[in-house]
């Protein structure tokens, strides 16, 4: 009877297969997405002049911005990554990290950059998207990516 049911044909192969059916929902205590990128400078405040002139960031009065992920075409993920000290990955930057933004239109956006003098490093495209790289000011290393349309 349970078999008719659409959806219910993964119980019945769950219980030919000895499968425990029970649904475990994951426990509380565990991290649900990032809450914020910081970023030490010379200069906040000439940095973040940068990043909103250059990048359009909407920075706020008190020095930072509140990016939302409901823009359309923006991933669902986050991605985070450990890389080995020696990657050269994130070169010419010698910062130990580097920023990933997503953007609606890469060749719109790098279009804008150009404009306003900045330097592509790079860019590449591959089965997941189109990826650019620059460096802010202070020599952070930042890929711009679109995420390939599904």
């Amino acid at each position: 009877m349970a078999a008719h049911h659409k959806g219910m044909g993964w119980l019945a192969l769950a219980l030919a297969l000895g499968l425990s059916t029970a649904v475990q929902a994951q426990p509380l205590g565990h991290i649900t997405g990032v809450g914020g990128i910081f970023i030490r400078s010379k200069d906040p405040k000439a940095l973040a002049r940068w990043y909103r002139d250059v990048l359009g960031m909407p920075i706020e009065s008190w020095g930072g911005a509140m990016l939302k992920y409901d823009a359309a075409g923006h991933p669902g993920e986050v991605v985070w990554n450990a890389f080995p000290n020696a990657t050269t990955y994130m070169a010419p930057s010698t910062r130990e990290f580097m920023i990933d933004f997503a953007v609606d239109d890469l060749d719109a956006f790098l279009a804008r950059l150009k404009e306003k003098g900045v330097t592509v490093l790079d860019r590449q495209a591959d089965a997941t998207g189109a990826f650019a790289w620059i460096l802010d000011p202070d020599g952070t290393k930042i890929e711009l990516h679109q995420t390939k349309a599904k």
